[in-house]
């Protein structure tokens, strides 16, 4: 069967990402800054701007955060919702909305512990981390009371150096945890650096450490090593293990491409009148498409890739439809509104833990096949040229961008 051109893994440095901008651009939403730390542009017809938390690499083998701020314009989005501390209320969604959106039970996760496993230290996590559950009112969650745990990359206490864009990360990794699972403990794997073969050995720590759950809101180009890395660092069965399909439009990043792995796509997430109450359409900067190098795991059926397609579901990552998030390492100046699939691939993973503990043996990647009725499809958007295909565009059933679509609930993780 005829299988659309995934883009080399050099041109996935330089196309993808302006690919990402012109969708934003396209619907007069936000401006896409190409790296950390670069001024961002915005014409006068957006309300937003955005700026990449982690530059992107280009050096093999090397990952980079998805996460994206808002830079200018956050102010243009709704406040959160039922705020403990109304005078001091965030522009983005908090937990509320997000609970509500995806049918989030309200109980649940208790003796479950959700892994994030990122780059680098964030100093100030456990301090922010604070200030964003008290303000929503959700129970603490320390090193005292045990809910929270940070390690280094081997599982010791020696930790990496700090950086302050992957501690945008950590912080926005650990407030989509405790926005979807309250109740979840957390464990903070951080790895020495943003080597695929660290974060990978962060991956198994996790894991040896207990977490049933792991997410990780990072990737880079594919590789031949690919397999190799698969293998070694994502073969874990009875794991519900998540990773963000990346910020750059159309096109496979690794680790989302393994077969082992649930590849969480990203959605505009928008309140309307219908039942739910919301819409959603595929976001424009999510990554999906045919794998290069990784084989495709015998539960997807899709018949115009013959090797592993991205991704599998979805939840909100639009900047536009942003989440709030408190960060203030590295003079960030505490509450900031950021999207980036490194916002949905937590979220799936909070879920997976909701629903129970994976049954001994399974890939709970499979487990959304199995129940693909328990998901809310997302029937429009695109992400990218590709000859008119699902693989970048938002169709009834299973498409590239949203995968089989959004959570409804826990149903569609349990197996």
């Amino acid at each position: 069967m005829h299988t659309p051109h995934s883009p080399r893994r050099n041109a996935r440095h330089t196309w993808p990402a302006l690919a990402a901008a012109a969708g934003l651009a396209a619907a007069g939403l936000v401006s896409l800054a190409p790296s950390a730390g670069a001024q961002p542009q915005q014409a006068p017809a957006q309300r937003l701007t955005t700026a990449r938390s982690c530059a992107v690499s280009t050096a093999p083998d090397m990952m980079a955060c998805k996460a994206l701020k808002v830079t200018s314009g956050a102010d243009s989005l709704a406040p959160s919702a039922r705020s403990a501390h109304p005078a001091a209320i965030p522009s983005g969604y908090g937990p509320s909305e997000l609970r509500g959106a995806y049918a989030v039970p309200a109980t649940g996760g208790g003796t479950a512990t959700v892994a994030v496993v990122d780059a680098y230290d964030n100093p100030a996590a456990e301090a922010d981390l604070a200030v964003y559950r008290s303000q929503y009112g959700l129970p603490a969650c320390t090193t005292d009371n045990g809910c929270l745990r940070k390690v280094g990359q081997s599982g010791g206490s020696a930790l990496p150096a700090p950086d302050p864009g992957w501690a945008e990360e950590i912080s926005l990794d650990l407030d989509m945890v405790s926005a979807i699972c309250p109740a979840c403990h957390i464990l903070l794997v951080e790895a020495d650096t943003s080597a695929m073969t660290d974060l990978g050995e962060s991956v198994d720590t996790a894991v040896a450490l207990g977490a049933k759950y792991v997410s990780n809101s990072y990737g880079g180009g594919e590789s031949g090593a690919d397999t190799a890395y698969d293998s070694q660092y994502f073969d874990h069965p009875g794991v519900a293990i998540t990773v963000s399909s990346g910020d750059a439009g159309y096109g496979v990043e690794y680790p989302a491409g393994s077969q082992y792995v649930t590849a969480v796509g990203g959605t505009s997430l928008r309140q309307d009148g219908s039942s739910r109450g919301w819409a959603e359409t595929a976001w424009g900067g999510a990554g999906s498409g045919c794998s290069a190098y990784d084989p495709k795991p015998t539960w997807q059926r899709d018949g115009e890739c013959a090797g592993r397609t991205v991704a599998d579901v979805s939840a909100v990552a639009d900047p536009a439809t942003g989440v709030a998030v408190h960060d203030t390492y590295g003079n960030d100046r505490g509450w900031e509104v950021f999207g980036g699939t490194s916002a949905s691939a937590p979220i799936v993973a909070s879920l997976y833990a909701l629903a129970g503990e994976p049954s001994q043996g399974s890939y709970p990647s499979s487990f959304p096949y199995a129940h693909a009725d328990a998901l809310n499809d997302v029937l429009s958007g695109s992400n990218g040229e590709c000859a008119g295909s699902y693989l970048c565009t938002g169709a009834g059933g299973f498409d590239g961008p949203t995968g089989l679509g959004t959570p409804n609930g826990v149903a569609a993780f349990t197996g």
